[in-house]
């Protein structure tokens, strides 16, 4: 077990703040590597010390991992949180930090190259006895695209074995469309993940987006908190999430965290995880579809449902000590709800919109939390992910979460810059999301047929 007295935070944003007021409930000291676009940033402003790792673009800053190292190693701290995004999923930084006698915080570099690979992640899943999607192994070219194709059936998906944020993923309606989507598909996770490698999954139409979040130690411990819903998104990007999931059952409810814990305990997993299943609506069963080796952006709505602190969690199963749980202390109370606001006009096809913000008015209530790293007069830089706040609510159930979660969105008050506010706001209003009669298509498909802005 070792002793972690301070860390460096290798993130921005929100998470970065996040990270920080984590480590001040631990007694931990908190330097932050800031790109030059980040100076004044609020993480840089409450950290214990902010230190400058290059310029603002992020190949030449955040995801530099020799400068992160070097900045960890000349500012006295014993560990690095990657937070999500960047680095956190590239085992580059778990080594770099072992070979440098720094303690990463998160998993090891094998279970992150595990999961990573899209391939070798269902193979973890098969072993684990988990059911998975229908599918194939790698694709190598057009003509092995249209042999797998014949046998999984249209529809389908072509998915980027590298993949991960919604990119190399292309939906395939029929045999006329597979040459052209194979070279989009391939073309996409070229440029996103430097990995061109393709395999076939079959495209469930009625499906759910749902995830486990589980927690794991050296010890061999692993341990599940619920699951989350994230179906309502825009081209595979999430918008809302909810826990717990409004249309499974206590049985299924049971057998997909079990199926996420029997997932992390195959690969020895340590640290914060999430387990992410398809979930069709049509025969009511689930399927693995991915690990993420990190902690999540909606974390938070698990957090509110079970007083559980993730991060802190975290730091302390990198220190080397055992969770602080077991599986019988987990107690998931109520219903929370998680909105995503960004600085986007949705209108104009969501456009970024940077810019200096002028009046920043979070709104204030009970069983509401705010995590943000904006404030008035901040600039929002025009080189990273739009994310400027995220409203999360918790209510006695669900009911009262999405009233809390209407109210919080109606009295944010925000200018300067354009946000997806309004957007969610009209979102929430519809009779398909307050039934929760929604899938991950729902978005794209009815609501913008709908009307609404696309």
């Amino acid at each position: 077990m070792k002793t972690i007295s301070r860390v460096l935070v290798a993130n921005r944003g929100e998470i970065a703040v996040r990270i920080i007021r984590a480590c001040r409930g631990l007694g931990v000291e908190a330097v932050v590597a800031v790109s030059e676009a980040d100076r004044e940033s609020l993480a840089a402003k409450i950290s214990d010390r902010a230190v400058c790792i290059g310029p603002a673009p992020s190949i030449r800053s955040y995801l530099d991992i020799n400068t992160l190292i070097s900045a960890a190693l000349g500012t006295g701290a014993e560990a690095v949180h990657p937070g999500y995004g960047f680095l956190a999923e590239q085992p580059g930084l778990p080594e770099a930090c072992k070979q440098n006698g720094l303690i990463f915080i998160g998993p090891t570099a094998e279970n992150i190259r595990q999961m990573g690979d899209k391939l070798m992640a269902r193979k973890v899943a098969l072993e684990s006895c988990v059911p998975t999607i229908p599918g194939s192994v790698l694709v190598s070219n057009y003509d092995e695209a249209q042999s797998a194709a014949q046998e999984v059936g249209f529809p389908l998906l072509l998915k980027a074995a590298a993949g991960g944020g919604g990119k190399g993923i292309k939906i395939i309606t029929n045999a006329a469309e597979m040459a052209g989507g194979f070279e989009t598909a391939s073309a996409e996770a070229r440029q996103a993940f430097g990995d061109d490698r393709l395999y076939i999954e079959k495209f469930i139409p009625n499906a759910r987006h749902i995830e486990v979040q589980i927690i794991g130690d050296r010890q061999g411990n692993v341990i599940h908190l619920g699951e989350r819903d994230c179906s309502l998104q825009r081209r595979h990007q999430k918008l809302v999430e909810e826990t717990p999931c409004p249309v499974i059952d206590t049985k299924l409810r049971e057998e997909v965290c079990q199926a996420a814990v029997e997932v992390a305990r195959h690969i020895h997993y340590e640290n914060v995880g999430t387990v992410e299943f398809l979930f069709d609506q049509d025969n009511r069963s689930f399927y693995f579809l991915e690990m993420n080796t990190r902690v999540q952006v909606e974390h938070p709505i698990t957090e509110m449902v079970t007083g559980v602190d993730l991060v802190q969690e975290g730091i302390r199963v990198a220190g080397g000590s055992p969770l602080s749980l077991t599986q019988a202390d987990i107690k998931n109370i109520g219903h929370a709800i998680e909105c995503r606001i960004n600085a986007e006009v949705p209108e104009e096809g969501f456009r970024p919109s940077p810019g200096r913000i002028e009046r920043w008015v979070p709104p204030r209530c009970q069983g509401l939390r705010i995590d943000s790293h904006c404030y008035a007069g901040y600039f929002v830089p025009p080189y990273y992910d739009s994310l400027i706040a995220k409203v999360i609510t918790h209510g006695a159930d669900r009911d009262q979460a999405l009233m809390l979660m209407r109210y919080a969105l109606a009295n944010f008050e925000v200018s300067g810059i354009g946000t997806t506010i309004p957007f969610l706001k009209t979102l929430l209003e519809t009779p398909d999301f307050i039934k929760s009669h929604i899938n991950t298509k729902w978005v794209e498909e009815v609501f913008y047929n709908n009307g609404e802005p696309s």
